[in-house]
C-alpha cells in the first residue's frame, strides 16, 4: 500500500516562521553576551512562555474567568519575539549592542520565571478554595457546639394490635445536574486525565486532584467530576 504524502502549506509556513524567529532570538541573545547553550535557551524560554500564556488564556476564557493576566504575559512574550526579529533586521548593530538591551536580555530569565509561575498558580484558583475551607471549618465548629437532641421515650407497645407495616422505600433522587457549563473539549480532556489517574492509582480521581491537574477553578472541577461519574 502506497502512502501519498501531501505537504500542508500552513504547516510548512509555521515551521519556517518558527525557525526564523528561533534563529533571530538566538542571534540577539548571543550578541548581548549570552554565549554557548545560554543563547539557545533564550528562544525556547520565549516560545514556552508564549504557548503557556495562550493555553491559560483559552482555559480562562472557556471558564468565564478574567483573562487580563494571561493577555499581559502573552503580550510580553510576543513583544520579546517580535523585538528580536526587528532588531536583527539591520536596525541594530549586533557588534555593538547597547547597554539597555544587554540588561533586558540578562533579566529575561527572571521575568519569564515569574510569568510562568503566575500562569500556573492563578489567584482565581486560590480564592475559589479558601472560602470553601473556611465554610467547612465553621460548619465543623457549629456541629461540635450543637447540643445533642434528646429523642422522646418510646411509647409502650399495645398488645393485641399488629404493628403497622413500614412504608415502601422511595427511589433515590437523580444526581444533581452541574450548574457550571463545561465545554466539550475540556470535558474530553478531563475524562482522559481521570482515566490515566484510575489506571495509575486504581482509584477514581477526586475533584481537588482534577482541579490541580487541569488548572481550572473549583466549581468547574466539581462540574467536570460530576459528569465523569
Amino acid at each position: 500500500m502506497h502512502l501519498k504524502v501531501r505537504p500542508d502549506a500552513v504547516l510548512v509556513q509555521a515551521v519556517i516562521a518558527g525557525a526564523l524567529s528561533f534563529a533571530h532570538l538566538h542571534d540577539l541573545a548571543e550578541a548581548a553576551g549570552q554565549d554557548g547553550w545560554k543563547a539557545w535557551a533564550y528562544p525556547i524560554s520565549v516560545d514556552l512562555l508564549l504557548v503557556a500564556a495562550w493555553r491559560r488564556l483559552r482555559l480562562l476564557r472557556d471558564a468565564g474567568e478574567p483573562t487580563r493576566s494571561a493577555w499581559t504575559w502573552f503580550a510580553v512574550a510576543l513583544a520579546a519575539s517580535l523585538g528580536a526579529n526587528v532588531a536583527t533586521a539591520g536596525l541594530l548593530d549586533l557588534n555593538a549592542v547597547p547597554a539597555w538591551l544587554r540588561i533586558l536580555v540578562a533579566g529575561w530569565p527572571a521575568l519569564a520565571f515569574l510569568g510562568g509561575t503566575l500562569l500556573v498558580h492563578s489567584p482565581a484558583d486560590e480564592t475559589a478554595v479558601v472560602p470553601s475551607a473556611e465554610h467547612d471549618h465553621d460548619q465543623a465548629d457549629a456541629d461540635t457546639d450543637a447540643e445533642p437532641v434528646q429523642e422522646p421515650d418510646p411509647e409502650p407497645a399495645v398488645t393485641g394490635i399488629p404493628a403497622p407495616e413500614p412504608a415502601p422505600a422511595l427511589p433515590p433522587p437523580p444526581p444533581p445536574t452541574p450548574a457550571v457549563a463545561v465545554p466539550d473539549a475540556l470535558l474530553a480532556y478531563g475524562r482522559k486525565v481521570a482515566d490515566e489517574h484510575r489506571a495509575r492509582t486504581g482509584h477514581p480521581i477526586d475533584a481537588d486532584t482534577l482541579r490541580a491537574r487541569l488548572g481550572v477553578p473549583a466549581p468547574m472541577a466539581h462540574a467536570i467530576a460530576a459528569q465523569l461519574v
